[in-house]
């Protein structure tokens, strides 16, 4: 179901009130694209490039998600447009996605060093540890939000779970995979326990991001998302 005109004016009200934020989003958007590019030039510097295989990793396909959101919104709101009904539960998902991203590699890629980032250092900093902690302050503090219904947990497990499968699939016939806890040679059991971990983080992380929407200020009243 559509939101009714009256919803309609609170959102457009609200979206054309936070000019502020919007102009964050963009400046993050926008260091967050520079970073992937930086990361593909480097890439393409030393070696012939997969587009398969460099964007295959879910750091950059969450950072470059999030980003096309902030775009999208920053865009809308500073031309005084409407935002879509979609926009705070596909928000809610690009949290839970970029929190992941930074969390996986705090425990398990930064002890590696050099190899569990990019190879661009200041662009590791951007996709591993800005755009985490921006989503969440931007989460927390940027007026708008809407009371998210609590199905939407399950949605937002569809595109991590369908990651995992390809990633799992590209492991076992090609053989590569993006990060060293999913490669094969480390035994499907050791891996099965991984995915499982990680799925239950998705989950709790995206169950707290979703029922954040029924305290956090600035929300706006009285709106379920369909």
């Amino acid at each position: 179901m559509g939101a009714s005109p009256a919803e309609v004016d609170r959102q457009g009200s609200s979206t054309r009130s936070a000019g502020v934020w919007d102009w964050l989003r963009l400046a993050v958007a926008g260091l967050t694209v520079a970073a992937v590019a930086a990361t593909v030039a480097e890439v393409a510097g030393r070696s012939r490039i997969n587009p398969f295989n460099i964007f295959g990793y879910f750091t950059i396909q969450s950072n470059l998600l999030l980003a096309a959101l902030y775009i999208l919104l920053g865009v809308l709101a500073l031309t005084g447009r409407v935002r879509p009904t979609w926009a705070e539960p596909a928000r809610a998902a690009c949290v839970t996605y970029i929190v992941l991203v930074g969390i996986v590699y705090a425990v398990l890629l930064a002890p590696l060093g050099a190899e569990g980032g990019v190879p661009v250092e200041w662009a590791n900093t951007v996709l591993h540890v800005v755009t985490p902690i921006y989503a969440v302050v931007d989460w927390v503090l940027a007026p708008g939000r809407r009371r998210l219904p609590d199905r939407l947990v399950g949605a937002i497990l569809i595109y991590p779970i369908v990651w995992l499968v390809v990633v799992l699939i590209r492991g076992a016939t090609d053989g590569w995979v993006p990060y060293p806890f999913l490669d094969p040679e480390q035994g499907y059991g050791r891996i099965a326990v991984t995915v499982l971990v990680i799925s239950l983080g998705v989950a709790a992380f995206g169950w707290l991001v979703v029922r954040s929407t029924r305290f956090l200020p600035g929300k706006e009243p009285g709106f379920v998302a369909p």
